[in-house]
Formats: structure tokens, sequence, C-alpha cells
């Protein structure tokens, strides 16, 4: 399968801003490029990048000032198969985990894990660990949210989704990857392109969030936004929440004024 990624984002600065972008695809994505992924500018501007401790390629722009436009265009191979399952994939003891994993156990920005360990327990202990274990926390969470962009915020975190039951799919993830970790289950925040790939159109194109957990020694793609296996998920980015994987953070006034993302299949 060939998918065309790319976006357009424009922003207008009050005055040269700096900017931290996370646009490109993650760096074990690279040999599947059938063209470059490349981060263009209008004006064009110099760009540095480097990589961040979760591995994400990142770039340090200084916007100019005035409207001031990002944008990519590239094709992608990919296999066209759905998200694997491992049904049979066991649960790591914490004592037993890689040293790199113990951090996707922890609580952070928007993933409170002291908030919601109880309902966690209360929830899913009697669940057997592993797979069923992970999968039944994505479906709860999959039921528990609303899905609605009017109800994206990006300060709310997971115990406020909990309470809200509204949100978009960084929220699902954020409850899933919450409710993982109070389980003992290492979960990490994933963000990158996924299009309308096998499924009927569902909304308007966006970057899209899901999770990986550990489980069965290998980390494992969920999506408690969908509950189903997808196709053509393309990463751009993994940490421990969104505050990881911004796609664009700015140093200062900056507003977004146009806004779009491309991830088709090409026939």
């Amino acid at each position: 399968m060939r998918i065309r990624c790319g976006y357009e984002i424009t922003y207008e600065c009050p005055a040269p801003t700096p900017m931290l972008l996370m646009l490109n695809v993650r760096p074990e994505r690279i040999s599947d490029l059938e063209t470059p992924d490349i981060i263009l500018s209008d004006p064009p501007i110099d760009l540095t990048q480097y990589r961040d401790r979760f591995g994400n390629l990142c770039s340090r722009i200084l916007a100019p000032q005035g409207r001031f436009a990002l944008r990519s265009d590239f094709i992608v191979r990919d296999t066209g198969l759905p998200d694997p399952t491992f049904p049979e994939a066991s649960q790591t003891p914490v004592d037993q985990l890689p040293d790199e994993v113990i951090v996707f156990l922890l609580g952070s920005r928007y993933c409170e894990t002291q908030e919601l360990s109880d309902i966690a327990w209360r929830l899913f202990a009697d669940v057997p660990p592993g797979w069923a274990r992970a999968q039944a926390i994505v479906a709860y969470a999959h039921e528990r949210i609303t899905f609605g962009y009017a109800h994206a915020r990006p300060t709310k975190t997971a115990t406020q989704a909990h309470e809200e039951q509204l949100g978009v799919c960084r929220d699902y993830a954020h409850l899933a990857i919450t409710l993982c970790r109070c389980m003992n289950i290492p979960a990490r925040y994933c963000t990158g392109y996924m299009g309308d790939i096998g499924i009927p159109v569902d909304g308007v194109m966006d970057f899209s969030a899901w999770m990986e957990v550990y489980l069965g020694g290998a980390w494992r793609t969920m999506d408690a936004r969908h509950n189903k296996p997808r196709i053509g998920r393309v990463m751009m980015g993994i940490g421990r929440d969104a505050t990881d994987v911004a796609m664009i953070t700015n140093f200062g006034p900056a507003t977004l004024i146009g806004f779009k993302v491309v991830a088709d299949e090409l026939l």
C-alpha cells in the first residue's frame, strides 16, 4: 500500500517567534518513505534538527513576523494490514521490566495515576493480567468517552476526561494509558497520521493519537478512540503523554489561521 501524507499549517506571528516542531515521521519509518519527508516553509527559513529522549525527530525554527506557513507532502509505503493483536501476550512483572520501560509506568502531566488508581483496581483487578486486561481498559475508555471536536481542550487531563465523559482522540489515549499504568502495564502515547483507510469517512482529517502497551516483551498498538484494528498508521512521535509529542510548540504569541492534514491511500 502507498499512502500520501502531508499537511499545511499557517500561523500569524506578531514578531519573530521561536518554534519547536515534531512534524517528521519516526526514524523507524524512514526506510518506508517513497518520497522525502521534508518540512517546507513559506517564506523559506533555516531549520535545525535533533532527536529527543524518546528518539523523536524534532526541528527548531525562528518563525518570521507576519504570515508563515509550514507544509509537507510525501508518500510512504505500508503493509496495508490492520494492527496485529496478541491475545496471548503476557504482562511482565514490574521488577522484571527493562529500565527504559519503567518511565511509562509513572504518572505524567496528563496521566494522573494517583487520581485514577482506585478506580482502575476496582474495575480491572479481576480481569486476567496481560492482553485481556489491557483490552478491557481500552474498551472501557472507548465506552466512557463520547467523541466530539467541540470537546477538545489542550489542558484536559485523563481524570477530567473520565469525569466529563467527552473528548477527542488524545483524551481516549490519555485515559487508557493512565488506567493501564495504574494496573502496572507500561503504556506510552503515540501520535501520527491515520487516514480513513478501510472504513467509512470519519469526519475531518487531523493528526491522530493512540497508545502502545508493553506486553509480551514488546510494544503493542492499541487504540481506545476506535477500539478496533486500523490500517495505515504512520508514527510521528512517542512519549509519556501529549506534552512530549506536541506537533508545534511556540515560544511567544502565534495565531493559528490555517490547518490541513492529508493521509490518503493512493490507488
